[in-house]
């Protein structure tokens, strides 16, 4: 499995998402999951799929699930 679909399965799981609704470009707006836990939750299931701890800053900056990849790409992670 791709890094990009380890992290959609990982997205979808941790905001209920289906799979036919799922877009990178989704923003926090979006996603009626998407709160403050949901952000914890999504910065642990990073730090366990791709073993990088985002800080807290990074985490709370996060607006878009693109984001995310921005963030792990310019650590090195491939998409």
């Amino acid at each position: 499995m791709s890094n990009r679909e380890k992290l959609k399965t990982l997205l979808m799981d941790i905001f209920l998402l289906p799979s036919n609704e799922f877009r990178f470009d989704m923003t926090r707006d979006e996603v009626a999951t998407w709160d403050s836990l949901g952000t914890v939750a999504m910065a642990v299931g990073v730090q366990e799929v791709f073993e990088y701890h985002f800080t807290p800053e990074e985490a709370m900056s996060v607006q878009s699930f693109q984001d995310i990849v921005r963030i792990l790409e310019s650590k090195g992670v491939p998409f």
